[in-house]
């Protein structure tokens, strides 16, 4: 994959040499019915974050993970190369925005307003 190339509805927001940062369809998260700070966001960062507030990433593989919110996420997974990490990321880029992501499944307690919203944004509005 090329950064250049997001899959549809997603934007490269950072291309650092140790994270990239994905955002999902930024023209509409702007603060009216969807707010900004639950922008859907694929992360691929080299390295995993210790649980120390503030830590540093350690570690050679990169990590994949798709953020609802800042609390709200789901690992995709570790990757040795930048390159598979960036092809795992596209690939769950178009999944999503094809709808193929049930993302209801990352709320322990749902926000049915916003889910429905997303569900219109990315073609689930049928249920499923």
């Amino acid at each position: 994959m090329s950064l250049d190339d997001a899959p549809r509805g997603w934007e490269v927001w950072s291309d650092e040499p140790d994270k990239v940062v994905l955002a999902y369809r930024p023209d509409v998260f702007d603060g009216g019915d969807l707010p900004p700070q639950c922008m859907p966001t694929l992360y691929l960062t080299r390295g995993r974050r210790d649980r120390r507030p503030g830590g540093q990433r350690a570690g050679a593989s990169w990590y994949v993970t798709l953020y609802l919110e800042p609390e709200v996420d789901r690992e995709v997974g570790s990757y040795p190369t930048r390159a598979e990490a960036e092809d795992a990321a596209t690939d769950v880029a178009a999944d999503f925005d094809a709808g193929e992501v049930d993302h209801r499944d990352f709320y322990q307690v749902p926000r049915e307003e916003y889910l429905d919203r997303l569900d219109e944004l990315t073609g689930r509005d049928d249920g499923g």
